[in-house]
């Protein structure tokens, strides 16, 4: 290093310490312990292949290049998501380090929000089946780009031993849902862009000020107040967010209420006609998503409630538009972020519809 360049910051998370932390959080069930796994690589790259074939018919949404289906334990997709994580919020990181580094509680700071994102991390792997992980770098060799999907494969079997799913069947199911996230931010030419703006918009008016928790803390207070529980509406993260922020996450829960419904009415669909038991399965994840005792407890801390709540209401969406409007009728959010339902039409449907047509 020369006299005239300097050490960059540290960032203000401990990265290591979180993945550190989410493998213990997460548990280990190796793969390999069960007779089934030595099925799981090799059925998830045949379903994956043919869940990309159902999903392209069945919506138009021709992903293109070549879905790679990756079978990941525990601590491989804590060791994913942790890159993911970082890369998505390296914005932010860079932005604030050199301010969080001249505090004298620097360090202890960043272990806490290593230790903070660990054990949210390890939670979300107990319980994870699939993931489309579009912040996956594109590899400039591969058509298209953008081909990771990951399928936990300890928690599957547990699910497939539990309730004696059928397994090529299970796999198929999730596998359909999984692609059809790839086609939405893959076969749609701006959809990923949008996205990735929005997550840019967000963390560009974070502000690190502490000044901003005592703000949160009294809006929390008045709204308890008023008899609302300030945690419905996205959890600790919507606490903290500015009247801004507020506006650009309302964004982020409309675009992800959409897709997730789309994703589930396609899997649902496709389903009844190409899969055994899928109206027993959609019950069993369903009863799975409404958690409670502790665990809905910490769904609603870390705002994962408003997220389940975004299956429900985009849907519900999307069945009443395809009711209302045909089987293509959804076709037409595809057109430009103009044309995305706001939050609020995600309730009058029929309103949607009409300002689009």
């Amino acid at each position: 290093m020369t006299q005239t360049e300097t050490a960059a910051p540290p960032e203000p998370v401990d990265w290591d310490l979180a993945e550190r932390v989410a493998r213990r959080f997460a548990g280990r069930e190796p793969i390999a312990a069960s007779y089934l796994g030595g099925s799981l690589h090799s059925d998830f790259s045949a379903v994956t292949t043919e869940a990309e074939r159902l999903v392209g018919d069945f919506t138009g949404l021709h992903a293109p290049g070549i879905a790679s289906a990756c079978v990941l334990d525990r601590p491989q997709w804590v060791h994913a998501n942790v890159a993911s994580m970082r890369r998505m919020l390296h914005p932010l990181t860079a932005r604030v380090a050199e301010r969080v580094a001249r505090s004298p509680v620097a360090p202890i700071g960043r272990r806490v929000a290593g230790t903070e994102m660990g054990v949210l991390l390890g939670f979300m792997a107990q319980r994870v089946l699939g993931q489309y992980d579009l912040l996956v770098p594109e590899d400039p060799e591969e058509q298209g780009g953008g081909g990771a999907v990951y399928y936990v494969g300890a928690n599957i079997l547990a699910l497939e031993k539990r309730y004696a799913f059928r397994p090529r069947d299970f796999r198929l199911w999730i596998a359909i849902h999984e692609v059809t996230h790839r086609a939405q931010f893959t076969a749609i030419p701006w959809m990923k862009r949008y996205f990735l703006s929005l997550v840019e918009q967000a963390l560009a008016i974070v502000d690190p000020d502490p000044g901003r928790l005592v703000q949160a803390m009294m809006r929390a207070a008045d709204e308890l107040r008023k008899g609302h529980n300030p945690l419905d509406d996205g959890g600790l993260v919507a606490l903290f967010a500015s009247s801004e922020q507020r506006g650009v996450l309302a964004k982020v829960q409309a675009l992800m209420s959409l897709l997730e419904g789309h994703g589930n009415s396609v899997m649902n669909e496709l389903g009844r006609v190409h899969i055994a038991g899928q109206e027993r399965m959609a019950r069993v994840l369903q009863s799975r998503r409404r958690s409670r005792g502790v665990t809905g407890i910490l769904y609603k801390l870390l705002g994962f409630e408003s997220k389940l709540r975004q299956y429900e209401v985009g849907e519900a969406f999307v069945a009443e538009v395809m009711r209302a409007g045909g089987p293509h009728a959804i076709d037409a959010a595809w057109r430009g972020p103009e044309s995305l339902p706001t939050i609020e039409e995600l309730a009058r449907p029929t309103e949607w519809l009409t300002r689009v047509a």
